[in-house]
């Protein structure tokens, strides 16, 4: 491949693997296996501590947590390595493991330049699984194109609902303030619609939560074509009216954050989904400053487990991070009860 070609730098790191080039790089027996976790010394600032650099073999990124406070996937590895560029890297990659350089060559109409510059529109990623069963929803369009405010309301939305009440045991006041309820028409029929504001307040999509485990499949949350939600941070248009000493809570789910703003924490938004994209990332650069305390507090699964730790790298070059971890596998952020969530915050501020 020339050196002057483009890459599709999505299809090269689709193509390789952490452990592919941890073992490229004679290290691979320097790290022991945790679960999906590979644990070991720095291998970019030649650290000794063998807990520094962590690997998340199910995500196929990295993150140092010590001297270079950086993470990324196997190209931003290779750069960080060979102190080269991306471009260098892919075709490092490409080298090395004997990638087939016509299937790693982007398309005229797909091309990538060699240093992609920032004000360029950044390129759908390859589709992940979305935490707790949401669909994505996203489309192909620029990342940075806004949803468009929707020029109708759901204002006939069934709010006492038992799935409501009695399953997630919200109370009529958390129903009302998120404008939630059964929809018993409509796209969102025979689902609960919670209704997604963008930071200016304004209405830009209904997710809808299918009532209890949905069939084989049947998505557990369905969102409108078209609709983005890597774009935003559910209840960002609540938190950030909250007192400015206060931290922001980062969850993962819808109801992880109806429930901790029914417990009191109100400084609180969600991912929908266990992956902070980079729009959601300048949203809480844009509400924080070097100040800031943050509270990643993700479930304790293996999604969430990978999602703080790629999170809490990302977000602590700007403001100070805390990582909550659950003492008991499967646990949630909605689990916690009122007097566990005030104990929490009580231990931060």
């Amino acid at each position: 491949m020339s050196k002057t070609k483009f890459v599709d730098f999505r299809a090269v790191k689709a193509a390789i693997t952490m452990e592919q080039l941890l073992q490229h790089y004679g290290i691979l027996d320097q790290f022991k296996r945790t679960g999906d976790s590979l644990n070991g010394p720095c291998p970019i600032h030649k650290g000794s501590n063998p807990t520094q650099f962590r690997v998340s073999t199910t995500k196929n990124l990295w993150n140092c947590f010590s001297d270079c406070e950086h993470g990324g996937n196997t190209l931003d590895f290779i750069v960080k390595m060979e102190k080269c560029s991306v471009h260098a890297a892919a075709l490092k990659a490409i080298e090395w493991f004997n990638l087939d350089p016509e299937a790693m060559a982007a398309s005229d109409d797909k091309a990538e330049p060699a240093e992609p510059k920032a004000s360029a529109p950044a390129s759908k990623p390859a589709t992940k699984p979305a935490a707790k069963g949401e669909s994505s929803g996203d489309d192909g369009r620029p990342q940075g194109l806004p949803n468009a405010p929707l020029k109708f309301r759901l204002d006939k939305l069934e709010r006492t609902h038992p799935y409501l009440t009695e399953q997630r045991g919200l109370t009529p006041e958390t129903i009302v303030d998120f404008g939630i309820g059964f929809c018993s028409k409509g796209m969102m029929a025979d689902r609960i619609a919670i209704p997604i504001h963008n930071a200016k307040g304004e209405v830009v999509a209904y997710a809808g939560r299918f009532i209890g485990a949905p069939p084989e499949g049947v998505p557990k949350y369905k969102l409108p074509p078209g609709f983005r939600k890597s774009q935003e941070l559910f209840n960002i248009d609540r938190a950030i009216k909250e007192p400015a000493d206060l931290p922001l809570v980062i969850v993962e789910g819808f109801f992880d954050a109806m429930k901790l703003h029914q417990h009191g924490c109100r400084k609180v938004v969600a991912l929908m989904g266990a992956t902070l994209s980079t729009a959601q990332e300048e949203l809480i650069r844009q509400h924080t400053n070097r100040h800031s305390h943050i509270i990643v507090m993700l479930d304790e699964n293996e999604a969430g487990q990978a999602g703080r730790e790629d999170i809490a790298c990302r977000l602590s070059k700007f403001c100070f991070v805390r990582v909550h971890q659950f003492s008991q596998p499967d646990m949630e952020p909605e689990h916690l009860t009122t007097e566990e969530v005030q104990q929490l915050m009580e231990g931060v501020l």
